[in-house]
């Protein structure tokens, strides 16, 4: 495992549990809005977090956290991640997985093996824009379909999410996704946020009255759309 961060407690990162959230490093997708482009695009290898270190954490954790999610980066990347979870879970916490669905195989054995209760994938686009908005050309949109299909029939309790940008997106492109994905649960919209750490600048998030109406597009195929952040 290579872990790159750690943050003790959350009340946001898990819905509806007191967490604490583990930053994986490295990311095969090159999004330029992405917001934590250090775990990326930079990383300090010599920063490393032992797995070890943070499971004693969560050793002594047990009965105050309920939860702990799984981010990135991108986590499935880790060759490793499924046996880093069954750790945790033999702890007794819950597992929370942060995916950009490009790891279907990793995503199954973790979901099949009941190593993880919630996974929010990313959907980043409509698929006709999917490689110009993650910043990989010619990008095998393959695996991504595998994973939405996947947990659109698995029983897992997941969510899809996209985040919005002004210069990616538009509130077509929103409805498209949502007729994509159509049959999850649950869809989040979360406005661009401009962290100060991004692959590239120069972009903006969205004002609440597009925001409103994209999330009216997306709930004539996804009745649970919501926004989030806003």
């Amino acid at each position: 495992m290579f872990i790159s961060g750690f943050q003790k407690m959350t009340l946001l990162d898990y819905p509806g549990k007191v967490a604490c959230t583990i930053f994986t490093g490295g990311c095969n997708f090159r999004c330029p809005f992405c917001h934590n482009a250090l775990l990326v695009t930079e990383i300090d290898k010599n920063s490393a977090m032992e797995a070890g270190e943070i499971l004693s954490f969560l050793e002594k954790r047990k009965g105050l956290l309920d939860g702990v999610c799984v981010t990135g980066g991108e986590p499935l990347l880790q060759p490793d991640i499924a046996d880093f979870i069954r750790e945790i879970k033999a702890l007794g916490f819950s597992v929370k997985v942060d995916t950009n669905g490009s790891f279907p195989d990793r995503l199954k054995e973790i979901v099949n093996g009941g190593l993880c209760d919630y996974v929010a994938m990313d959907v980043k686009n409509r698929p006709e824009k999917y490689a110009e908005t993650i910043g990989v050309k010619d990008f095998d949109l393959a695996p991504v379909k595998e994973s939405i299909e996947f947990l659109t029939g698995c029983g897992i309790d997941f969510e899809f999410r996209t985040t919005v940008v002004k210069e990616f997106h538009t509130a077509e492109d929103i409805e498209a996704i949502a007729k994509w994905i159509k049959g999850a649960p649950k869809y989040f919209l979360q406005n661009f946020v401009d962290s100060g750490n991004l692959i590239c600048g120069g972009l903006n998030s969205v004002d609440k009255e597009t925001m409103e109406s994209m999330r009216i597009s997306a709930s004539k195929h996804i009745k649970n759309t919501y926004l989030r952040g806003i």
